[in-house]
């Protein structure tokens, strides 16, 4: 793992820190790769149960790093690629990761960076942070999943107007247009986000994957559809571990410890 990107493990949580906080953790080629490297290690890590997404410093993630990307534009070569090879992989590797994924918005996301936390499954910001939707002021349409994320999240007309006018948005605001799930005092981020990633990694782990594909394929389903998808994930469901343990335990009025399988 490069330096910029930092993985460890706490309490059954991979903790992933984007970690240029003189950069204000913008992704230039090595963090980028970086961080795809270090959503698969996640993914696969049988240790990891639920994974936390955060930056060091001031900031989340200010986004494409723009000092690379004018060298790449001099040469040529345009986004070089980094669409493809690195934001989709990305984004795609948190949705379709088979446990939850908390991102701690410790200050601004902009850009990419945006893209980064509104592909994770919940939220948590610190009141002072904030969501730029920085695309069209450099020239650009979006990226890094945000023109399918955000429209599920606020509505169609709601989005539109965040990605053309490009403002930002405070925690607070983001949390009343239902953008993110909360917003905590700065000084109780870490904390907050790191215990609500812990509950989740101590849950049923099999069954949060299932809801995660039950989430993503109603969202462009029609309801009868829906209601089959949900009939095949609650048969994989009730096939787990977990569930039988947990009807057990309800019969034996305890409480149920589930071990992710």
């Amino acid at each position: 793992m490069a330096e910029t990107v930092q993985y460890a493990l706490d309490r059954g949580v991979a903790i992933i820190t984007l970690d240029r906080p003189a950069a204000m953790n913008a992704l230039d080629d090595p963090t980028k790769d970086a961080l795809r490297a270090a959503v698969e290690r996640a993914a696969a890590d049988p240790a990891a149960r639920a994974v936390l997404i955060t930056g060091a410093g001031r900031a989340f993630c200010a986004g494409q790093d723009l000092q690379g990307h004018a060298g790449h534009l001099r040469d040529g070569r345009g986004l070089n690629g980094t669409v493809r090879e690195h934001y989709n992989p990305v984004v795609l590797g948190i949705a379709a990761m088979r446990k939850p994924v908390v991102a701690a918005v410790n200050g601004v996301a902009a850009g990419a960076g945006m893209g980064l936390a509104l592909a994770c499954d919940l939220v948590v910001a610190a009141d002072g942070a904030s969501f730029v939707p920085a695309f069209g002021g450099v020239g650009l349409a979006p990226d890094s999943g945000v023109s399918w994320t955000l429209q599920r999240l606020v509505g169609r007309a709601r989005a539109t107007e965040i990605l053309l006018l490009g403002e930002r948005i405070t925690a607070p605001r983001a949390l009343e247009i239902g953008m993110i799930a909360r917003v905590v005092p700065a000084g109780e981020l870490a904390g907050t986000a790191l215990e609500l990633a812990a509950r989740l990694a101590a849950g049923p782990t099999a069954a949060y994957g299932l809801t995660k594909d039950a989430l993503a394929f109603a969202a462009g389903s029609d309801l009868a559809a829906a209601l089959e998808r949900e009939a095949e994930l609650q048969e994989d469901a009730a096939a787990t571990a977990d569930h039988r343990g947990a009807v057990e335990a309800f019969l034996a009025k305890e409480r149920p410890a589930f071990q992710g399988r």
